[in-house]
């Protein structure tokens, strides 16, 4: 006796069946071709540093073969990792560096244009643009391979954080550093006072200053003490004065010699036009009356030298008017002093004894 037919072995509704079993297998092999091909490169990374563990663990062993053997395996699985991305991360590096370098060009012009930015801060804003660009591009690249970005960003801030606290002095002085570049109390080529040293600012760096001295050494100063403590600036202002000081004996006349020392200052080009010298006491010291010569600078740069010619012209100036520069010294007067009558301090300097002739020569 025949079987019955199954409602289900209808052609049509095989037909319909089977399409449906074939667009679900479909379905299943893109998602499986989709979870391959986006396939996080942590975990890439993840198995790399195993199969290294595992390749060390045979090299101990003395496993060469199965070691040649892996290290193919892996490498295999490296490229097929990283080569899809690899153009797409050479053709953002290339693009990006390229805009990078024009941006530089433009912004060094604009900055030498600038009368605003000296070349401290010049260099500052460079160094600035430079490492926030390249980081940039770097975390673009990253992202080109698949790198989780706002993981290794957190990290990097932890990390930032606890060397911020182990370098804490260079922090200070890097802060120090963009004070000096902003507020600008002295720039690269000023002529200042710090710690009674006098000195020519030679660089202006995140960390320190360099000051050459005059004896042509430089001084490294960190940025926090050049902010801390009081520095005199001699050339912000265009114009410096400088004061050469000298002495006369008390029987000369300060006039004559203020005439005397102030036709040294005649035709001097280098003294400014708006401030006339002058020559003032300005003591009654104990052997000498103490005048100064104050001379106004249009270069405050030339205030040594014009300062060390100027001591000079002064003292031979005063020596040719027969004017006395004294020295110090004391004079002890004697009166009634009858406990030394009786000692050789009061006795009359008497002549010194004439020594006796020589005998002629007998004949």
């Amino acid at each position: 006796m025949p079987r019955p037919q199954d409602a289900s072995s209808d052609p049509i509704e095989q037909i319909e069946t089977t399409i449906d079993t074939l667009l679900s297998d479909s379905a299943l092999v893109d998602t499986a071709a989709v979870d391959t091909t986006g396939a996080d490169t942590t975990d890439a990374i993840t198995q790399i540093g195993r199969e290294v563990g595992e390749a060390g663990r045979l090299i101990a062993a003395g496993e060469w073969e199965l070691v040649v053997d892996r290290m193919y395996e892996g490498l295999g699985d490296l490229l097929v990792v990283f080569i899809p991305n690899l153009f797409g991360a050479l053709f953002v590096f290339l693009l990006f560096y390229v805009l990078y370098r024009v941006v530089a060009t433009l912004l060094q012009r604009v900055f030498k244009r600038s009368k605003k930015v000296d070349s401290g801060l010049e260099n500052l804003l460079m160094k600035t643009y430079r490492v926030v660009a390249l980081s940039f591009i770097g975390v673009l690249v990253l992202d080109q391979f698949g790198f989780n970005v706002a993981a290794l960003l957190a990290g990097l801030s932890i990390a930032g954080i606890a060397v911020g606290f182990a370098a804490r002095d260079s922090l200070e002085n890097f802060i120090s550093g963009i004070t000096i570049l902003l507020d600008k109390p002295f720039r690269v080529g000023d002529n200042v006072v710090v710690e009674d040293i006098f000195g020519t600012v030679e660089d202006i760096t995140l960390r320190s200053t360099r000051l050459r001295t005059l004896n042509n050494q430089i001084m490294v100063m960190p940025n926090i003490h050049m902010i801390n403590q009081k520095l005199i600036n001699h050339t912000m202002l265009g114009i410096v004065r400088i004061e050469i000081p000298f002495g006369i004996a008390y029987k000369e006349y300060p006039q004559q010699a203020r005439e005397v020392v102030l036709k040294l200052t005649e035709g001097d080009e280098r003294l400014h036009e708006d401030y006339k010298p002058q020559v003032v006491v300005t003591g009654l010291n104990d052997s000498s009356v103490d005048l100064s010569l104050r001379l106004y600078l249009r270069n405050p740069k030339l205030e040594i030298p014009i300062r060390f010619e100027y001591i000079e012209k002064v003292r031979e100036a005063l020596r040719e008017a027969d004017i006395e520069i004294p020295f110090p010294h004391l004079q002890l007067f004697i009166d009634e002093a009858k406990a030394f009558n009786d000692t050789f301090l009061m006795q009359p300097r008497l002549p010194a004894a004439r020594p006796p002739d020589p005998e002629p020569p007998s004949a």
